[in-house]
């Protein structure tokens, strides 16, 4: 890619943080040095964010569409969606239907602009699946293509673009982690560890590192029980279905090692001995990335950093994500952190060269 990608950011639920952690990244001059942000939302949230983290200096530039954006640093391009009806007593930090639709609508849009090609990468803040899916029933699918639930952004980008085969990817500097499953009900995420999804999984994990530029990436296979069953004694999952998905993918010529105890192979990770980690449910990739991605002040009883990209893998778009909920509680007070979301634009940024391979 010859020129700065454009990515294109939802603003999240209007009611949460994203607004404002979407002014104070797009604060940073420097960040125009890499790429071309293009906001997707309404301009009117996006100017009262300005005034939430005292930054009324940065100039909201609503525009019709992508080619009317200026990219110049101290000014930030909104793709503007006249969503909200009255910005000003919007209600803040509450599900609304008004907020899931604003939300959702960012997301499909954004999702249209990638496959159009107007836009080189996607990358959203956070949504309130509860919001979301009551605007999606209330509204019955006369905005949404018929589609009246999601799970959540995975899910919304597999049905836009049409994708069958797809994982979550989280990310915090060397340590990336994707999932065989994610939001289901743990007894229905040990039914899905099967032969068939985990090296589906696999295959995706490989093609991913592939793609950010590692030739022989080094993929750890996590168990499913303790200690990886103990040869059956806690369970078979590994015997039946694990090791017969990394066989198969070895056979293919990737280096999948496993299946590795649970307990350890996120702190080998971390150490470089692996470059990603296959792992079998939502929490079992989730709670040590938050561990070293999210540091919470005791004295300040605060929050010191809220770090981690979530990637979709398996898409025919770039598709990057903050690795935090929408922040109800937070909300309009200015004080979320933005590192989330800068780390999530660098790394759809990073995936554009990638895929440039």
């Amino acid at each position: 890619m010859t020129t700065r990608p454009i990515v294109g950011i939802t603003m999240g639920d209007p009611a949460g943080n994203g607004p404002e952690i979407t002014i104070q990244a797009l604060a940073r001059p420097d960040l125009y040095q890499r790429c071309r942000p293009l906001v997707v939302g309404d301009a009117g949230i996006l100017r009262q964010a300005t005034g939430f983290v005292n930054r009324r200096d940065i100039r909201i530039h609503p525009c019709r569409q992508v080619s009317d954006a200026l990219f110049t640093p101290g000014t930030i391009d909104v793709l503007h969606l006249p969503l909200i009806q009255d910005v000003e007593h919007f209600p803040m930090g509450q599900v609304s239907i008004e907020g899931g639709n604003a939300a959702f609508q960012c997301v499909r849009k954004v999702i249209q602009l990638a496959l159009a090609g107007e836009v080189d990468a996607t990358c959203t803040n956070a949504l309130n699946k509860e919001a979301m899916n009551k605007a999606l029933a209330y509204y019955q699918g006369k905005y949404s293509d018929g589609y009246t639930h999601f799970d959540g952004h995975t899910e919304i980008y597999a049905a836009y673009t049409g994708t069958q085969k797809y994982t979550m990817m989280l990310v915090h500097h060397q340590l990336r982690v994707v999932h065989v499953s994610t939001h289901v009900s743990l007894r229905e995420a040990c039914d899905r560890v099967k032969k068939a999804r985990v090296l589906e999984v696999i295959q995706i994990a490989h093609q991913a590192c592939r793609d950010m530029g590692m030739d022989t990436p080094r993929i750890a296979v996590a168990g499913l029980n303790p200690h990886c069953g103990e040869n059956g004694l806690f369970g078979r999952e590994e015997i039946e279905e694990i090791s017969p998905a990394i066989e198969a993918a070895r056979a293919e010529g990737i280096q999948a090692l496993g299946p590795l105890p649970p307990d350890s192979v996120f702190s080998e990770a971390l150490g470089g001995l692996y470059d990603i980690v296959v792992c079998m449910y939502h929490d079992q990739g989730h709670i040590p990335l938050k561990t070293v991605g999210f540091v919470y002040d005791r004295k300040r009883q605060a929050w010191k950093a809220v770090e981690g990209v979530n990637v979709t893998l398996g898409l025919p778009i770039i598709r990057t994500s903050v690795d935090h909920g929408t922040g109800f509680a937070l909300a309009g007070k200015g004080v979320s952190s933005e590192l989330s979301l800068v780390n999530a634009i660098e790394y759809a940024v990073q995936m554009t060269k990638g895929r440039e391979r």
